[in-house]
């Protein structure tokens, strides 16, 4: 996988100034555009969408402090105004295009180069299942991501949950873990500044359907999971192996993600410096 992050790369530097084509980059990766740009957000820390920007600009500003025109470099690198690409390089760099040859302001922003960073020694328990369609049913809103701590906008919809909402809630859950869960789903496509928005539901697995208002329900078609049991200290244990996930199973392994909610639940019956998860990835074979 490693291979094919850096020959995507390669193709994005000679083709940095086309359109670039989503079903190339995932002909070039062997993976589906949604999983690549994934995984690609987890390791890099960047969107495929910012890190061609900060490429360009990079080059734009070579060109300017070489005496290039603003109006040639601005058009050269896509913009139709003046004033539109002054806007963005300013918030880019700081300074106005104009400046650049006058005081010879370099900013860069590098190439990536991926290599493989052996670790060792870490064990993950992992089973894939196929389910059936399911439904998820529950209260939702818009939350902001986050990768340590507890989300307090996630805290908040929690506690919002009413006494007859969980009563009916309880009604409707009849499939595994017959439990309340957590699923993420319409992620942000975001710098991993924890600045990006998803949608977070907080309900049940169930084959029934609701009427009521109170509710949203998602239907989830028939896939198959990656399950992650996991156990000990909540949540450290549980972001800690959100993060060896990314980091390291999915590039190692021959699964790619589908698109779909990303679940998980906790026994918060169990004592929280030894409590009990799952995380449910919806995959398919590459």
């Amino acid at each position: 996988m490693i291979q094919q992050f850096n020959e995507v790369i390669n193709y994005l530097e000679t083709h940095i100034l086309d359109d670039i084509s989503k079903d190339q980059i995932a002909k070039i990766a062997g993976v589906s555009d949604y999983h690549f740009r994934k995984l690609f957000l987890f390791i890099s820390g960047l969107t495929l969408h910012d890190y061609i920007k900060q490429r360009r600009f990079t080059l734009a500003n070579a060109e300017l402090i070489a005496g290039a025109s603003v109006t040639e470099v601005s058009f050269k690198y896509g913009y139709q105004s003046l004033e539109g690409f002054s806007r963005a390089f300013k918030e880019w760099s700081g300074y106005l295009p104009s400046a650049i040859y006058e005081n010879q302001i370099q900013k860069t922003f590098s190439r990536l180069s991926f290599v493989i960073d052996i670790k060792g020694g870490i064990s993950m328990e992992v089973k894939i299942e196929k389910k059936e369609p399911f439904n998820l049913i529950g209260v939702t809103c818009q939350v902001p991501i986050q990768f340590e701590g507890v989300n307090s906008e996630i805290m908040a919809l929690a506690n919002s949950i009413t006494p007859q909402q969980r009563a009916e809630l309880n009604d409707l859950k009849d499939l595994y873990p017959l439990q309340v869960i957590n699923a993420s789903y319409n992620f942000a496509e975001t710098r991993l500044e924890e600045k990006g928005t998803l949608t977070h539901l907080i309900g049940v697995v169930t084959s029934q359907e609701t009427l009521s208002a109170d509710f949203a329900e998602v239907e989830v078609p028939s896939h198959t999971w990656a399950i992650f049991p996991n156990k000990g200290p909540y949540p450290q244990t549980l972001q800690k192996t959100w993060q060896q996930i990314y980091g390291e199973w999915l590039p190692s392994t021959n699964y790619e993600l589908v698109e779909a909610p990303e679940i998980s639940f906790s026994r918060f019956e169990e004592p929280e410096n030894n409590r009990y998860s799952e995380i449910w990835l919806a995959v398919k074979e590459k």
